[in-house]
């Protein structure tokens, strides 16, 4: 299990979506649920978006390894089932690589930031969230800033997209010949 985490804004979706593009023949994607509406020129299956009653009805049936509610909607990783021998990617938040840190303490953490807080900021407004959306944002990237660090991951700052799913890869192959 690879857990791929960091503030919004740095571009996990992104480069998780790259990493899996170039390597299918061996990582596996989870899609996150959650309750928010699909930004403008987000992709249809970035996420599946799902209403909160149906959220609470999966929370309440255990149907998830991780969840949170952020920015009044709930975001959350249902129980995955990779297909045999593919590395299970998770593309989550600070908040819910720590619970998966709880459950799984093995799981290899990658944590990513934005090179800056400005181009976070500019990011965040190319994806198309609302300014006090941003706002809320970049103040709790400022206090998830250390998390990294916290958590024991592997930090990479995603200057570049390219050279940023290359360090990742690099990093879950040495992982995986080692364990």
């Amino acid at each position: 299990m690879v857990v791929v985490s960091g503030p919004g804004g740095v571009g996990k979706g992104t480069v998780c979506a790259e990493l899996v593009a170039r390597f299918p023949d061996w990582l596996w994607l989870s899609r996150s649920w959650t309750t928010r509406e699909r930004r403008p020129g987000e992709a249809e299956d970035a996420y599946v978006y799902v209403d909160r009653d149906t959220f609470e009805q999966a929370i309440a049936d255990g149907g998830f390894l991780e969840y949170a509610e952020f920015l009044d909607n709930y975001y959350g990783t249902p129980i995955p089932d990779p297909p045999p021998g593919m590395d299970l990617i998770l593309e989550i938040d600070v908040q819910g690589a720590r619970q998966v840190v709880q459950t799984t303490p093995d799981a290899l953490l990658i944590f990513l930031q934005a090179p800056s807080a400005e181009e976070q900021e500019a990011r965040l407004r190319r994806r198309g969230d609302p300014p006090d959306k941003v706002s809320q944002r970049l103040a709790k990237a400022a206090e998830e800033s250390n998390a990294g660090a916290e958590l024991g991951a592997h930090v990479i700052v995603n200057v570049d997209i390219g050279d940023t799913v290359e360090q990742m890869a690099a990093y879950i192959r040495s992982a995986r010949s080692t364990r």
